[in-house]
Formats: C-alpha cells, sequence, structure tokens
C-alpha cells in the first residue's frame, strides 16, 4: 500500500465544511483511502456557519482547494454562492459536495446516491415500494429525489413546519410531476398520518438530526410504528447504532444504517475530486474499529 509519509509544498487540499463538524468520520475515511492509493492529499474539517459560506467558497476557489464536502447547516444555502450546480444539485435544493476546476466551483450532490447505494446493497430494491422519510432538510431532499428517480411509487414525508416545509412542498410537487411517484409532505405533529404511513410502508427513513448526538436517545419513528419486516434505514452514523437502528434490529426488522451512506457518497466524491475508486471494505474497517 503506498502511503503519503508527510504534507509536502505539493501535497493537495480537500475538506468538509459544517457545524457542529469535530465527530465527523470523513477525515479518518478519506484520509486512509487517499494513503491507500497514494493520492498525495489532505482532508480536513472546517467549521463554518452559512453566513460564512460566501467567503469560504471564494476562499477555497482562490487558494486552490480541489473540493469539499458540505453538512448541516449549510447543504440547503451554499448553491447561491456557488458558480454552477448539476442538474441533480439543483432538482434537490441542497449541496453535498463542491469540485473546484478551471477557476470554477461546482455543486454536486452525492447523499441521495450514496444512501439509495447503501440500501441497495444492504439488500433493498426501491422499485414500485413505498417510503416513509423523516426530514426534509439537505439530506432528507436529496434522498426523497433520488428514491423518485430510482422508481420509488410513493414517499411520505414528515418535518416540523419549520423553514424547510414549504419549500419541501413545491420541490415534492414538481419531482412527482417529473418522476410519477406520489409524494406527499406531512406535518411531524401529525401522529395518526405518520401511523397509518408507517403501516403500509415498505422502509423507514431518518434523514434528520434526531438520534444524533447529544439527541442519541431520541427517535423520531415509535417502536411501536415499526411493524414486522419493514426495512428501517438512518443517515445518522455517529453513533453507529442510532436508537432507530437499534429497536428494529432487537425486533427482527432489515437495517441500513448510516455508515454505508457516509461511506458510498464518499466514494462517489473522490471520483468526482481525484477520478479514484474508493476501496469500501477497506475503509469501512478504518471508520468502525
Amino acid at each position: 500500500m503506498a502511503e503519503i509519509e508527510r504534507i509536502t509544498g505539493h501535497t493537495h487540499l480537500v475538506g468538509l465544511i459544517a457545524n457542529p463538524i469535530r465527530h465527523s468520520k470523513s477525515p479518518a475515511m478519506h484520509n486512509a483511502s487517499f494513503a491507500q492509493q497514494g493520492v498525495d492529499a489532505a482532508y480536513l474539517v472546517f467549521e463554518t456557519e452559512p453566513e460564512d459560506l460566501p467567503y469560504v467558497v471564494e476562499a477555497f476557489k482562490r487558494t486552490g482547494v480541489d473540493g469539499y464536502n458540505v453538512s448541516m447547516p449549510n447543504k440547503m444555502a451554499i448553491g447561491q454562492y456557488l458558480d454552477e450546480l448539476t442538474d441533480a444539485a439543483r432538482l434537490m435544493g441542497a449541496v453535498n459536495c463542491v469540485v473546484n476546476k478551471d477557476g470554477k466551483s461546482v455543486g454536486h450532490n452525492t447523499d441521495g446516491a450514496g444512501f439509495m447505494r447503501n440500501l441497495k446493497e444492504c439488500g433493498f430494491e426501491c422499485k414500485g415500494k413505498k417510503m416513509v422519510l423523516m426530514g426534509a432538510g439537505g439530506a432528507g431532499s436529496a434522498i426523497f429525489v433520488q428514491a423518485a428517480l430510482d422508481g420509488m411509487a410513493q414517499i411520505d414525508i414528515f418535518n416540523p413546519k419549520d423553514s424547510f416545509f414549504d419549500g419541501a412542498v413545491e420541490r415534492a410537487a414538481k419531482v412527482s410531476e417529473e418522476t410519477g411517484c406520489k409524494i406527499i409532505v406531512h406535518d411531524l405533529a401529525d401522529r395518526e398520518a405518520l401511523k397509518k404511513a408507517c403501516d403500509e410502508a415498505d422502509v423507514l427513513v431518518n434523514a434528520s438530526k434526531v438520534g444524533m448526538k447529544p439527541m442519541d436517545d431520541q427517535s423520531l419513528i415509535p417502536a411501536e410504528f415499526i411493524k414486522p419486516g419493514v426495512f428501517v434505514a438512518d443517515t445518522v452514523y455517529n453513533p453507529q447504532e442510532t436508537l432507530l437502528i437499534k429497536t428494529a434490529k432487537e425486533k427482527g426488522n432489515p437495517v441500513a444504517p448510516g455508515i454505508g451512506m457516509m461511506l458510498w457518497q464518499g466514494a462517489i466524491g473522490e471520483k468526482l475530486w481525484y477520478d479514484i475508486d474508493m476501496d469500501i471494505d477497506y475503509i469501512r474497517g478504518i471508520v468502525t474499529e
């Protein structure tokens, strides 16, 4: 295995802008992958709030940073500061991966594709199925758009009446029209609607921050709403097993923990930045040890 022994004047830089950020496993994942494949690059984290974005985007572009990931609370805010967006990122209304090339910053979204690949690797096929999705923010919007594009028949989204709600309703209507997938956005407070949707669903998905520290003792889906046999997935990967995933496993349900989504979206990012193929099995061992 080729290893980068030290940072030099030739070392390239990529990273992650988010807040909170210190819990992230992305540096371990990408730095191990770069070392394994002999890529002279380093991956660092940068604590960034939405008001910092115009300065960070311009600084990274001007100083030669090859690219970076974007996580909460910046996914839905950063697009306006980039030079270009891919069609997927524009449709999803969120960016989680930026490539700086030829003087331009281009926003991509690898969350949806990474999540759906993780579901497939864990044994779930989405075509013609029904999904319940908790959260309509950056990750949630990416997931419901990609799921609809991949052939999901119906998606019931539950979100509080917050700043994401109206935008999610508009985006859901547009995606539904383009894909034929039935997408309904519900108020999270409507427990009757949530129970009914969970009873009819083939897969339950948490795309909110609930389950992440300091909310690691919480779940938006009550245990009694998880019917036998339904697939259960999370986007939270720290802790590796959220309360939702633990509860589902205890009930004997098939699960797709968030660590798989992180790995697959990370692999897509490395392909965009350096045209390399991450060794998923090797890196899984690095980030879960």
